[in-house]
Order: structure tokens, then sequence, then C-alpha cells
């Protein structure tokens, strides 16, 4: 199911995203990492497909529309493992 999200809140995920993070999803799609830069905005098409990415001019950068949000998706997942992860300070 497509997914509507503006492209300055697409690439603040991407660049939230621990090193790494684009070669790991890359790796459990079976994609290359051009790919999946392409796909948070990226535009390398000559290592790297297009993924179903539209933009259209609009407020924060223009509206994206996702047609396949599992990128998008494992990259919340990441941040949010990430989050989790991270002490409180009631663990201090």
């Amino acid at each position: 199911m497509p997914k509507t999200i503006t492209f300055n809140e697409l690439r603040r995920i991407k660049a939230s995203l621990p090193e790494g993070s684009t070669h790991v999803i890359a790796d459990k799609l079976n994609l290359s990492v051009q790919t999946v830069r392409n796909y948070f905005g990226g535009s390398n098409y000559d290592f790297g497909i297009h993924m179903g990415v539209h933009i259209e001019p609009g407020p924060d950068g223009g509206i994206v529309v996702l047609d396949d949000p599992t990128i998008l998706d494992m990259a919340l997942e990441i941040l949010e493992q990430q989050k989790s992860a991270q002490p409180t300070e009631d663990d201090a």
C-alpha cells in the first residue's frame, strides 16, 4: 500500500540512521546500497534503480508517495531499536 511523507521528513529519517544502516537494509532486501540511497532522495541511477518514489512540489520539500514502504519501514524499525537501546535517565 502506498505511503505519503514529506521529502524533508524522508531525508531526516535517512540522516538519523546509524552508520551502515543503508547497507543492512540493502543486504536484507537483496538490493544495491545505491538503490536504498535513491529511495531516500538520491539520484544515482547508474548504480541503483528507481524504487517507486514519486515527488511532487509542496510544503516541507514536497510530497513523496512511496509505492512500497518496505525500505522506510525497515529504517523506522532500525531507529526504534536504536532508541530503545539507549539508556534513559532512570537507568543512570
